[in-house]
């Protein structure tokens, strides 16, 4: 089997229905979910992911029907089923049945899933800058890996898709550079690496924190600062990171050509090793 889902208690192949015509959720998008990521027998920070997933459930009104130790449990046991050493996507998601505008938090339901997904190639990509942007914390719940943050996000991405790139750079309502559609985004200048300081418009993803702390204990400069367009379209190197390619080398940025440089290299190299060697079997 591809995918196994745990809904209502037990394992279920396939592509389960879970919503009905008028659950709060499928009209007001009273949803949350959580990425994380199995391969070569490991789950690195699959801990830290399950209890985001618990975070964002009540940052936006929602209340986990289950505790973050309890969901990993779970996702231990999807992953289980599939042969050792698999690359599998797990997601946590939760989201309300009931409730006005805003959700009930009693009515919230979870569905767990672990689906088979190869690890992307890390090739090289091209990004362009998009006219959509990250909402400020005021405008949106950008607190949360919130259902309805993505709206935005795919519009970003379908517009740079429509103009042959593969991803979009997203600003914030500043002007000063957020992240990429779907991952947190990095450049390198004069040896350093340097990534957008978290300002509360988008999500301080779990890789993005845990290779800050792998370069630093590696000695390589990292700095969170304000990034203008024009720093990236300046920069050295241009990489992103997140769960579902980790660490991701970007070889253009809008009609600029890069290449895969030493410290994203680097940056990838120090993640995989992170993962292989300091956590517990995913098995």
């Amino acid at each position: 089997m591809e995918q196994w889902h745990f809904v209502d208690g037990k394992w279920v192949t396939g592509n389960p229905p879970l919503m009905r015509a008028f659950d709060h959720a499928t009209w007001l998008m009273g949803g949350i979910f959580d990425g994380a990521r199995a391969f070569d027998g490991v789950t690195p920070d699959l801990d830290l992911h399950c209890r985001r997933a618990v975070r964002s459930a009540s940052n936006v009104g929602l209340r986990s029907p289950l505790s973050a130790g309890e969901i990993e449990e779970i996702c231990r046991d999807g992953i289980a089923r599939f042969p050792r050493g698999s690359h599998l996507y797990i997601r946590p998601f939760m989201w309300s049945e009931d409730g006005w505008m805003a959700p009930d938090p009693a009515s919230t339901r979870i569905c767990i899933s672990v689906v088979l997904t190869p690890l992307p190639e890390p090739k090289g990509a091209s990004a362009m800058i998009s006219r959509w942007r990250r909402p400020s914390p005021e405008m949106a719940p950008t607190d949360a890996k919130a259902v309805c943050l993505y709206a935005q996000a795919g519009r970003a991405s379908g517009e740079a898709r429509a103009k042959g790139f593969d991803e979009a750079v997203m600003l914030d309502p500043l002007g000063n550079i957020a992240e990429f559609a779907s991952a947190n985004l990095w450049i390198a200048k004069d040896g350093a690496a340097i990534t957008p300081a978290a300002s509360g418009c988008f999500l301080n993803g779990i890789t993005r924190q845990r290779l800050i702390r792998l370069f630093n204990a590696a000695k390589i400069p990292v700095y969170e600062r304000t990034l203008t367009p024009k720093d990236i379209l300046e920069c050295d190197e241009l990489f992103s990171s997140g769960n579902f390619g980790k660490v991701m080398p970007m070889t253009q940025i809008e009609d600029r050509k890069l290449d895969i440089g030493p410290i994203c290299r680097r940056a990838r190299e120090l993640y995989m090793d992170f993962a292989h060697g300091g956590l517990r079997s995913a098995a």
